[in-house]
């Protein structure tokens, strides 16, 4: 990865936000498989490390509406392999029942795991990974795949670990629409967990439409202010592609999910196609 590309990473979105690795349903406090028939009634239960007692009960009902209008919790459990283009151009595969992340830009593969924090990287093919190229680069998997599935996945993700969230009131969207705001800080999560971000809900369609990213909670403007819209259906959840700050027109490019991976894909050295 040139220097350039990660700085543009940091530049566009933090690098905070836990982001669990499983696919697996579980119990806010036990750990244990979700009953069926809770999946059934589209329970979303609190991660394990989900801030309940500094959260409140708003944006927690909030935060249900949001999760169900994306499909519900028992599709997104049930999603396996999500495929997107980063704002750096830059193509990621994540397998959340695995771990396996699977990075490409030009010629250049790195084959991750997010629970081992192992893997190779390959340039044109050829296991590139001892070399200070490679070992740089593998250095960066874990960060970058919590920025850049972040950018895409954030409203998955408003109850888990290490999360606080509270309803801070109405706003309004950049386009004068009302909004329902919510504060989503991180309590000893992340790569960044200093960060906090306003979480903008359009009350009429219950999705997220806005955020606002705040390098600080104690920040009194945020760093930036963008888009989550455009949403469509990719497998069976909803994903939303335009980041763009009205003015810049950046998104997120060919994004997938299913509840299946294609053999040998995620092994794959050499660049793929695009899913």
């Amino acid at each position: 990865m040139r220097t350039t590309s990660f700085s543009l990473l940091l530049a566009l979105g933090s690098l905070a936000a836990c982001q669990s690795q499983s696919g697996t349903a579980t119990t806010a406090k036990s750990g244990s498989p979700l009953p069926a028939a809770a999946m059934a009634n589209g329970a979303y239960p609190a991660a394990d490390g989900f801030d309940m007692a500094g959260s409140d009960a708003r944006a927690l009902a909030l935060a249900d509406q949001v999760m169900e209008k994306m499909g519900g919790y028992a599709a997104w459990q049930q999603t396996r392999l999500l495929g997107w283009d980063f704002l750096d151009g830059s193509y990621q595969l994540w397998d959340k029942q695995t771990g396996d992340f699977r990075w490409q830009k030009d010629d250049l593969v790195a084959l991750y795991n997010l629970g081992t924090k192992q893997g190779q990287v390959y340039r044109a093919g050829q296991d590139i990974s001892a070399s200070p190229e490679g070992q740089k680069l593998l250095s960066r998997m874990y960060p970058v795949w919590v920025n850049n599935s972040w950018w895409l996945l954030m409203p998955f993700k408003l109850k888990d670990s290490g999360v606080t969230l509270t309803y801070k009131g109405p706003g309004q969207l950049m386009s004068g629409q009302p909004a329902e705001v919510l504060n989503m800080t991180f309590k000893n999560v992340g790569v960044t967990p200093d960060n906090k971000y306003e979480v903008l809900i359009n009350p009429q369609t219950k999705l997220v439409e806005e955020w606002a990213y705040f390098p600080k909670a104690t920040d009194a403007q945020p760093s930036f202010r963008r888009h989550w819209t455009a949403y469509q259906q990719y497998g069976s959840i909803m994903l939303a592609t335009d980041r763009s700050d009205g003015k810049d027109g950046r998104g997120l490019g060919h994004v997938s999910a299913s509840a299946t991976v294609p053999a040998d894909l995620m092994q794959n050295p050499r660049p793929v196609e695009k899913l």
